[in-house]
């Protein structure tokens, strides 16, 4: 096949297209390389994918109206894949039209090219924020999501109902993915375990809001991935059904408490974390849990990795990129 992915400079972007590319299917990336977090780092996944034959990259910003279009009058997809967003909860915090222009915007101008592409299928990125303050566990699709408490899990939730509206009015194929707290190498350094792996490694402290009383659903990349390409090789159509449209959480089903977490990065690195223990940021939640059984019903879907074995994958991950010594000592 030959896909589009959007944000391929990305975390979940960049893996997609690597797997995508394995298996032989051709890849359009286009990514506009904000300064949101390091954009060595986006580079740096982008050379990676740039060794690949069937890979070719395209700098867009997709809030450019007249040239996503162009893009989709020129070229031709079997899918697009929408990843591309102002992504994090407490940015928005301080700077919302980052999220308007990129996940309101930059959304209708995908859905505009599937659609006057023939209703290209499209496969595009929710997340749980969009379960709010939802106190039922675990989450189901069919939770009433209309209480987004930050700006980001707004802007996703009106993505959804953007996509059901094409679905319903042109019947262009649309499926959303609720993803769950997604982690794992070449991760995104505005991320905890990230952030957490920096820090303790540079002897500063963490930040450990809600004073650790927190829970998250975390899900490994691969995992995440495989949900994903799930999604590609059983697409919706036009006769799928009398809407299009399909909503699926992509999780671990398996809420780790944030103490746990870190004393988990701790065995790990070999090294305790000063921890710096805060109230409750604006537009987070207590916990997130997954509730995954459509997927698991429709494709078979189940999540492999445990926690421990990623939360080591990432460590070396991090430790190679950055040049620290590899030795049986450092890492747990």
């Amino acid at each position: 096949m030959k896909i589009l992915v959007t944000g391929s400079a990305g975390f979940i972007g960049f893996h997609l297209s690597h797997r995508l590319l394995s298996r032989g299917d051709q890849v359009m990336g286009v990514d506009n390389l904000n300064n949101y977090y390091d954009v060595m780092l986006k580079k740096a996944r982008l050379q990676h994918l740039m060794s690949h034959v069937s890979f070719q990259f395209v700098p867009l910003d997709l809030n450019h109206r007249e040239l996503v279009g162009q893009l989709f009058r020129e070229q031709s997809f079997d899918c697009v894949v929408h990843l591309a967003a102002q992504a994090g909860v407490r940015y928005s915090l301080t700077d919302p039209f980052a999220y308007l222009d990129s996940n309101l915007l930059g959304f209708g101008h995908v859905l505009e090219g599937c659609r006057q592409q023939k209703n290209t299928p499209l496969i595009f990125a929710s997340s749980s924020s969009v379960y709010g303050l939802h106190s039922t566990y675990p989450f189901k699709e069919d939770a009433n999501v209309d209480h987004p408490i930050s700006l980001y899990a707004a802007t996703k939730k009106a993505n959804e109902l953007m996509a059901h509206s094409y679905a319903h009015l042109y019947r262009l194929p649309c499926t959303g993915l609720r993803f769950f707290t997604v982690y794992g190498p070449w991760g995104r350094p505005d991320m905890a375990l990230f952030a957490f792996t920096q820090r303790i490694l540079s002897q500063q402290p963490i930040d450990v809001f809600n004073y650790g009383n927190m829970s998250r659903d975390f899900t490994y990349i691969d995992d995440i991935i495989d949900g994903v390409l799930l999604t590609i090789d059983h697409p919706l159509t036009a006769d799928t059904a009398h809407i299009p449209y399909r909503i699926y959480n992509i999780g671990s089903h398996c809420p780790i408490r944030l103490t746990k977490f870190i004393t988990i990065l701790e065995k790990i690195l070999n090294q305790k974390a000063i921890q710096n223990l805060l109230p409750m940021q604006p537009g987070d939640v207590a916990e997130t849990f997954a509730d995954i059984t459509q997927l698991k019903n429709d494709f078979g879907y189940e999540p492999k990795v445990d926690l421990e074995t990623g939360v080591r994958r990432f460590v070396q991950w991090y430790m190679d990129y950055y040049g620290y010594p590899r030795t049986d000592n450092k890492i747990g």
